[in-house]
């Protein structure tokens, strides 16, 4: 399942991010790379401790929080704080699958990697290149994004970011720990949702509305693992 979020992110939001990481201390990102995900890794990053990276990590989480198609798509268990990246000059990273667990910075605790989100924070007219590249089971998907919306994809699949040969591309990543580890379950809750709130938009008869959500809670409750 790849969904797009629109807008996550207000115009203002991504003025002021951008702001603080045309500035901000970027180390090499072959550093925070696997062991396999280095050998095709070439961009930078900011360092885990950035302070800048913290405020526009804190505001992504909050606009999430209050996004429902993420909320519904995802089924958000614990997120893990975002993470930021800057592509120019030929930097790329080929393809790979990510780590299935990480460490929470500053935790003992981990979380499994279900659901990955990218965070656009360049416009596409800013750089040439650095299409985000996801292979699932209808093809190849290239996604390319205003700044400010996002894309969600499985965090199984494999996928690259293609060279910036022009320009520089911002951009956040960070991963979820969903409440039902299966993508295929989680795609069918969020059909059910939202097929029942179309339901009521429309007026749909109350006990019926009723009947179907008790449904998508019974196989939540089925699913989900806390």
């Amino acid at each position: 399942m790849l969904i797009t979020l629109p807008a996550l992110l207000a115009p203002d939001a991504v003025r002021q991010s951008r702001a603080d990481l045309e500035t901000a201390r970027w180390m090499d990102g072959g550093q925070t790379a696997g062991h396999v995900a280095a050998h095709v890794k070439a961009n930078r990053q900011l360092a885990s401790d950035d302070a800048a990276g913290a405020r526009i990590g804190a505001l992504i989480l909050d606009a999430l929080g209050r996004d429902p198609l993420f909320m519904s798509a995802a089924l958000p268990a614990r997120i893990l704080p975002p993470r930021f990246n800057r592509y120019e000059g030929g930097e790329r990273y080929g393809f790979h699958i990510d780590n299935a667990i990480f460490q929470v910075p500053g935790e003992p605790a981990r979380i499994r990697t279900d659901v990955s989100t990218t965070v656009f924070l360049s416009d596409p007219d800013e750089y040439e290149g650095g299409e985000l590249i996801i292979q699932d089971t209808y093809g190849e998907q290239r996604v390319k994004l205003p700044a400010g919306h996002a894309v969600v994809y499985p965090g199984t699949s494999l996928h690259r970011v293609a060279p910036v040969t022009r320009g520089v591309r911002y951009g956040s990543f960070f991963w979820t720990q969903s409440l039902v580890r299966d993508d295929g379950r989680r795609a069918l809750l969020l059909e059910q949702d939202i097929a029942i709130q179309r339901l009521i938009q429309a007026g749909a008869d109350p006990e019926t509305v009723a009947r179907l959500t008790g449904v998508y809670h019974n196989l939540l409750r089925m699913w989900s693992e806390l």
